[in-house]
């Protein structure tokens, strides 16, 4: 039910070998990500968590953090996920290779926890490694 947010395969960081220059969870002037204060009560038994207090909720379409790149390209990154904010990833701000070198481990970015009436939507909508494969594909094709 938690759902960990990392750079896709086929982002542009991850596939020019583009060098990270910064990255900022300051989204706006008044919305910090690195402000997210999570509180209350927790059983870790199963994954499963109750009575999560102060997180920030997200929708779809929210930004979680901007990250530039030495060229000068910024690219947003979107939570993809409704629900509240559990956790950002500090460590990739004093080590921004971890997103490039480890980005499914120590390289995420933040970790999110939908609602619970909405995880078995949000579940059935991912895509299977193969369906994945098939739009980057796809995508090729398209530009070429």
């Amino acid at each position: 039910r938690i759902c960990v947010i990392t750079l896709a395969e086929a982002h542009p960081l991850l596939q020019s070998g583009k060098t990270i220059k910064n990255i900022n969870y300051q989204i706006s002037a008044n919305c910090s990500r690195l402000q997210n204060k999570v509180s209350g009560k927790s059983k870790r038994t199963c994954l499963f968590i109750f009575q999560i207090q102060g997180a920030q909720f997200l929708t779809e379409l929210a930004p979680l953090c901007r990250i530039s790149s030495s060229d000068g390209e910024e690219y947003t990154i979107y939570s993809c996920i409704r629900g509240r904010l559990i956790e950002v990833n500090e460590n990739i701000l004093s080590n921004p290779a971890l997103l490039q070198e480890k980005p499914s481990t120590e390289g995420y970015i933040a970790v999110v926890l939908p609602k619970f009436e909405e995880s078995k939507s949000i579940t059935q909508g991912l895509l299977t490694r193969k369906e994945y494969e098939e739009v980057l594909l796809k995508r090729r094709i398209s530009t070429s």
